[in-house]
């Protein structure tokens, strides 16, 4: 709760004006079982019609005032909780953003995201009830059982045993709710995880014919979040049965026990009417809070899934002293690294590369799959940190560079490429949006993209499905390196970002990339040897170790390991570059 409370303290002006229309708001509803006391007792009885009267017109001030109060706070309460939830929102999501891809690595998608609607939902729910029925509740029974010891301290005593009894039986059946809405969440996390999976591979479903298999997993998730919300609401479906039963034997007791007193005429009728009225007004705090406690506990699981997320600490972090480069030359060096993932239990993907690329290089990088290429540039702009050595940039150390800066001089183009929903412009504009049109189109040009974008009717501006649904994936790859070259880096790494591509579009991107990054540092992962024929430097990795390199024609003769995949892709015999 203390988390929460953080998120509550900026808007805390409101939180308590909300709080004090509550106090004020109680204070008249405690009133009214006092007029209807003095209505029967001063006016009925006596046949006093003017008591009546003046006593009615306050007991309708005292309503009307209530109302007034109660829309204030519900105002004041609704304003707090959509600010609260908006900034717990925030917060999630810029703590997403602060993640590594090691962090990520370990959270599903559907996992987060549950955190980011369902869970935020049930909290600011929680935030709306606090300042709107948790104070009033507690108020409304401490006046009300005042009130009565006031009327009969006999009568009273009914209030200290219903209150027991109701505290008891929801204390148990919180501590019984609170692991099985924690369940409820987990079954939660797994139902929209499997729908997010096949929401994103819906292609390959349908391409396989496993739509029936699919169908039946999530059905299986769906049916394990029915059966425990079942057995929770079976649990909680006693609560508010139970809560009548001990009301209505306390009004028994006090209607019992009242009308011997009025025959002994130790208490008027009036009183009685106003003890049974302060009883039954207990009634409504006690109900609601009851038939809050399944959603409170729930909402108690999802706060400390959101704490789980907020209180995750970014495994790459920035350096106390870490500094900017203004400009960079491009010297690439990995110097003795090695790098193991946390999930592999410490096994080393890479081991004891060292590998330097001069400015200007084009460094190729070859390897079967599961050899490490792309842990290997994913160290470049730190989505990863080493586990040993050191990759440096001009001589320092990546670990010593503020993140910002280093990335802003990185251009990234991935096998996969990511679009966002909006136009191609603002696709390609994403690392720099302040680029004029004309960047923007020259940037398209040296990726081989301007043809294909200036065929749709509205060119640049030509809107994008989800993830770029709409265009093939050799387009989503051209997209992606424009907008890896708009930026302007001075090291650019494209890991396989031409498979989609066909090779006479790629010898064309190839020309056009030399001549748009002359000058810039270029890491390429391939698998068309065709596309490493020119490379500066080739790096062959088997098993995260570097077992050769140096440039084309040196291989052929040095490397049998290049030499089989030369032979396997463009002929036995090759030839030199």
């Amino acid at each position: 709760m203390r988390r929460l409370l953080q998120f509550i303290r900026p808007y805390r002006r409101d939180a308590a004006a909300a709080l004090l229309l509550v106090v004020i708001m109680t204070s008249a509803e405690l009133a009214i079982p006092g007029l209807v006391q003095r209505i029967i007792d001063q006016g009925i009885a006596p046949r006093n019609m003017a008591v009546v009267r003046d006593t009615t017109l306050w007991m309708l001030a005292a309503g009307l005032a209530s109302a007034l109060l109660t829309i204030g706070n519900t105002v004041l309460a609704v304003r707090v909780t959509s600010y609260v939830t908006t900034d717990l929102r925030s917060a999630i999501f810029d703590k997403i953003q602060s993640f590594a891809f090691s962090n990520l690595d370990r959270f599903h998608t559907g996992w987060l995201l549950v955190r980011l609607t369902n869970d935020v939902n049930l909290v600011g729910y929680i935030v709306l009830m606090s300042l709107r029925i948790f104070l009033r509740a507690p108020l409304r029974l401490v006046g009300s059982f005042l009130l009565m010891i006031a009327i009969s301290p006999r009568l009273s005593l009914v209030m200290p045993v219903l209150l027991l009894a109701t505290a008891g039986f929801v204390s148990v059946m919180i501590r019984r709710g609170q692991p099985l809405f924690t369940e409820v969440q987990r079954k939660l996390d797994r139902l929209n995880a499997v729908l997010q999976e096949n929401l994103a591979g819906v292609r390959v479903v349908k391409a396989f014919v496993r739509g029936g298999f699919e169908g039946q997993r999530f059905d299986g998730a769906n049916a394990g979040l029915m059966a425990q919300n079942i057995r929770v609401m079976q649990l909680f479906s006693i609560l508010v049965p139970t809560l009548f039963l001990l009301l209505n034997l306390s009004s028994v007791a006090v209607a019992w026990y009242g009308g011997q007193r009025i025959s002994l005429g130790a208490l008027s009728t009036g009183q009685v009417v106003a003890f049974l009225d302060h009883l039954l007004a207990v009634q409504f705090p006690l109900l609601l809070l009851g038939s809050m406690v399944g959603t409170f506990s729930a909402a108690q699981a999802s706060l400390q899934r959101i704490e789980q997320v907020l209180n995750t600490l970014p495994e790459i972090v920035e350096a106390a002293d870490a500094v900017s480069l203004s400009q960079i030359k491009g010297r690439v060096a990995f110097e003795d690294v090695s790098f193991s993932y946390a999930e592999t239990s410490g096994e080393p993907v890479l081991s004891h590369i060292s590998l330097v690329a001069e400015p200007g290089q084009r460094v190729a990088i070859l390897g079967a799959t599961g050899s490490g290429k792309s842990s290997l540039v994913h160290l470049i702009p730190r989505f990863y940190d080493v586990s040993a050595g050191r990759v440096t940039i001009d001589g320092v150390d990546v670990r010593d560079i503020r993140l910002r800066s280093l990335r802003s001089h990185i251009g990234v183009a991935l096998q996969e490429p990511v679009l966002f929903s909006g136009s191609i412009r603002d696709n390609i504009c994403f690392g720099r949006r302040d680029a004029s049109d004309e960047d923007v189109v020259s940037a398209a040009k040296a990726a081989q993209a301007h043809s294909f974008i200036s065929a749709f009717p509205q060119g640049y501006d030509t809107q994008l499905g989800q993830r770029g649904v709409n265009l093939s994936g050799g387009q989503k790859q051209r997209i992606a390196i424009a907008r890896a070259l708009l930026i302007q880096p001075r090291v650019m790494i494209l890991d396989d970002s031409t498979s989609s591509v066909d090779v006479e579009t790629e010898a064309k991107i190839e020309a056009a990339l030399e001549e748009a990054l002359s000058g810039c540092t270029i890491f390429f992962i391939a698998q068309r040897v065709s596309t490493v024929l020119k490379a500066d430097k080739i790096v062959i990795l088997d098993r995260g170790q570097i077992v050769a390199e140096g440039r084309h024609a040196e291989l052929m003769r040095s490397s049998p390991i290049y030499r089989e995949i030369f032979d396997s892709q463009l002929g036995d015999g090759g030839g030199t570059a």
